[in-house]
């Protein structure tokens, strides 16, 4: 065999490891009545429950950060994340967290927010602003 076809070879090989990994991670979502039944880590979508605690403080343990989460089902469950809080957290959108359930709670090793664009508020304040002018 040629040397240019055993890198071949081996770049075939490669890839198709990389491609699998990859697939692990792009798992869909879970609820979190689905997530206490699965072993290994999921990834679940909510929105933040607004009216319930937010604990973090960076004095105590800056790497502790916790929520309740609501799910798309409507459960709602305390998540801890093992990071510091992210900036314009309580503007988010949705999130999305990877982590598992341990006991009544989420574990969360990731997380990922949609924030609101921060071109909307102009947009609807030039659609005002025009819709005034033509009164």
């Amino acid at each position: 065999m040629k040397k240019i076809h055993i890198i071949a070879i081996i770049m075939i090989g490669l890839a198709i490891g990389l491609l699998t990994m990859a697939a692990d991670d792009m798992g869909s979502y879970a609820t979190f009545k689905e997530a206490m039944e699965i072993q290994g880590k999921v990834k679940i979508n909510g929105q933040l429950s607004k009216d319930k605690e937010i604990t973090y403080d960076p004095e105590i343990d800056p790497n502790y950060f916790s929520f309740y989460l609501k799910d798309p089902s409507g459960d709602e469950k305390k998540v801890i994340l093992l990071a510091a809080k992210p900036q314009d957290f309580e503007r988010s959108e949705s999130i999305v967290l990877t982590g598992q359930m341990k006991g009544e709670e989420f574990i969360a090793s990731e997380m990922l927010m949609k924030c609101p664009s921060k071109y909307k508020d102009e947009e609807i304040q030039i659609k005002t602003v025009t819709t005034a002018q033509v009164n």
